[in-house]
C-alpha cells in the first residue's frame, strides 16, 4: 500500500459499500439495501438538527505520548511501542497523533520546533505506524512560537503571550508576511522530509479584530467576531499543501470553539481543552462543522463512568480521542536546569507535577497518558474506547447518511421523554442512537422493532434508558 493512499479502516467503498472485487450482482444487491434503508429514513424523518452524508471520515484517533519533554534523554521508540501500536491497530484505531514532545521546541538537543527530537527514532516510529496501516499526524502551530527562540522576531506577534510551565509562547499573527515566510517552508519540510500523513495545528490564535496589530501585519481581509479572514487564508494555504500530498489536517482553536471560516481549511476539529463539564461542552460543540473530535479535559472534568464520554459524542457524529502511548510520567515538569512557573501560579505545572509524584509512588500504574488525562489515570479508559469503537464503526461507513437530533419523525410511538435525544445513521442498516441526558430513567417505544447493537437478543420496540445512558439499536 502506498503511504499516501487514503485509508478508511472499517469503511466500505464509496456508495456501494463494498470492495472492487465484488461481483456486479453483489454490488447491486448491497446498494439496493442501502437505498431502501435511506428511503425508509427519509420517509420517516421530517426534521432533524443536522443531516450529513459521511465521506472521507476516519473517526478513530489516538493521541500517542512518545515520551517526556523536556527530558534528560530523548525518547527512543522500541519493542514496547511496537506492542502498543499492534494493540491500537488491531482494535481499529486509524490515526495516530503526536503532540509537541515529537519536536525540540526548546532547542535542548540541537533541534527546533519543526524537527524531531530524535530524528532516527522518529523515522522508526513513522515506519511502525505505517506498517500497521495507520496514519500519523504531528503537532505544529500557526501561532505559538517560543519568544526566546533565536529565530523569533517581535514584529510577528500580537496579543498576549502564553506563559505556562517552561514555555513563553508568543502568538504570531496570520496577517504577518514575515511570519508566513518563516512558517510555510517549515510546514512543507515536515510533510516532505519526515514521512508524516498530515498535521495537528494548535492555532495559538487570538481574533485579529480585537487585538493590537503586529508591526509586520498587512490588513488584507475582513476581521470580525464572525470571520477570521487572515486565519482562513493562512489555513487554506496549508490545507492545500497537505491535500496535494494526500494528507489530513486537524486543528484546535481553543476550548470548545471553532475557527470562523467560510471555506474548508481542515478535516477535523479537536475540542475540549479546559472543559470541566461534559454537558456544557456537548452543547457548545454539537453544531460545529463536521468532523469534530472531542477530548473532554479530564485534568479538570469529572464523569460518572467512562461510558459518559461516548454518551456526549456519538449522537452528534463525534468520537472521543484515546489518550495512549507511553505513560505520561510528568517528569517533564521536574527536569534540572529548566525554569518553570511556580506551581501555585500555574495549573499545568501543578497537574504535571502531581502526575510525576503519583508515578514515582505508583510505578505500576494506573498511568496517565497525556496532558488532558486525570491523575491518577483511568484504568477502564482503553477497554471502553474499544467497546464503543466496535459499535460505532459500522454506523459511519462511507456513504452513510446521519440524521442528528431527530425532532419530527414516525420512528416513535410516543413523544421522546424530556432529556432524551435520538439520532439515526443509515447505510445498509438503520442505526438508532438513543441518549438519555437526564438524571432519571426513561422509556422509549419505537414503531418498528430494533435489536440492541451491544447486547444483541430478540428485536423489541420498548427500550429502557437508565439515567445518563446511551443505547444503540439496529434494524
Amino acid at each position: 500500500m502506498r503511504r499516501r493512499e487514503f485509508l478508511h479502516t472499517g469503511a466500505l467503498s464509496l456508495m456501494t459499500g463494498i470492495c472492487g472485487r465484488a461481483s456486479a450482482a453483489d454490488t447491486a444487491a448491497l446498494e439496493r439495501r442501502r437505498l431502501e434503508t435511506l428511503a425508509e429514513a427519509n420517509r420517516s424523518i421530517r426534521n432533524c438538527f443536522r443531516r450529513h452524508l459521511i465521506t472521507s471520515y476516519l473517526p478513530f484517533h489516538a493521541m500517542y505520548n512518545l515520551g517526556e519533554y523536556p527530558c534528560r534523554k530523548p525518547w527512543d521508540p522500541g519493542a514496547w511501542d511496537e506492542q502498543q501500536l499492534d494493540e491500537l491497530s488491531a482494535s481499529g484505531v486509524q490515526l495516530i497523533q503526536v503532540h509537541e514532545e515529537w519536536n525540540d521546541a526548546q532547542r535542548l538537543f540541537g533541534g527546533d520546533k519543526f524537527s524531531p527530537l530524535n530524528r532516527r527514532g522518529f523515522t522508526r516510529f513513522v515506519n511502525m505506524v505505517h506498517a500497521r496501516r495507520m496514519k500519523l499526524i504531528v503537532y505544529v502551530s500557526t501561532g505559538y512560537f517560543e519568544r526566546n527562540d533565536p529565530d523569533f522576531r517581535p514584529e510577528w506577534a500580537r496579543g498576549n503571550d502564553l506563559v505556562e510551565l517552561w514555555y513563553h509562547y508568543a502568538r504570531c499573527s496570520p496577517a504577518s508576511p514575515g511570519w508566513r515566510a518563516y512558517l510555510l517552508p517549515r510546514i512543507r519540510r515536515i510533510l516532505d522530509e519526515f514521512g508524516v500523513d498530515g498535521l495537528y495545528n494548535d492555532l495559538g490564535y487570538l481574533p485579529l479584530y480585537r487585538t493590537k496589530p503586529a508591526s509586520d501585519d498587512v490588513p488584507a481581509f475582513e476581521e470580525s467576531a464572525s470571520y477570521d479572514g487572515a486565519l482562513e487564508d493562512l489555513l487554506g494555504l496549508i490545507y492545500a499543501e497537505v491535500k496535494r500530498r494526500g494528507g489530513i489536517v486537524k486543528v484546535h482553536r481553543g476550548g470548545a470553539s471553532q475557527p470562523n471560516v467560510r471555506s474548508r481549511v481542515y478535516d477535523y476539529l479537536w475540542v475540549g481543552e479546559g472543559a470541566n463539564n461534559a454537558d456544557v461542552a456537548r452543547e457548545a460543540v454539537r453544531g460545529h462543522t463536521p468532523y469534530v473530535v472531542p477530548c473532554l479535559d479530564m485534568s479538570r472534568a469529572h464523569i460518572e463512568s467512562e461510558d459518559e464520554l461516548y454518551l456526549h459524542a456519538i449522537p452528534y457524529m463525534q468520537f472521543p480521542i484515546l489518550l495512549a502511548g507511553r505513560p505520561f510520567t510528568g517528569e517533564r515538569a521536574a527536569i534540572p536546569g529548566i525554569q518553570y512557573k511556580a506551581e501555585e501560579k500555574d495549573f499545568w505545572t501543578r497537574h504535571a507535577r502531581a502526575i510525576w509524584r503519583h508515578y514515582q509512588a505508583n510505578p505500576r500504574g494506573p498511568y496517565s497518558y497525556g496532558w488532558w488525562d486525570s491523575c491518577p489515570g483511568r484504568p477502564k479508559a482503553r477497554a471502553t474506547y474499544f467497546k464503543w469503537l466496535k459499535v460505532y464503526r459500522p454506523m459511519v461507513v462511507e456513504g452513510t447518511w446521519a440524521y442528528l437530533e431527530v425532532r419530527d419523525s414516525d420512528l416513535f410511538a410516543n413523544a421522546l421523554p424530556g432529556g432524551v435525544v435520538a439520532s439515526v445513521f443509515a447505510n445498509s442498516k438503520m442505526y438508532l442512537v438513543l441518549a438519555n441526558y437526564s438524571h432519571s430513567g426513561a422509556v422509549v417505544t419505537t414503531r418498528n422493532p430494533f435489536r440492541d447493537s451491544i447486547a444483541g437478543g430478540t428485536p423489541a420496540a420498548s427500550w429502557t434508558l437508565p439515567a445518563r445512558s446511551l443505547r444503540i439499536l439496529e434494524s
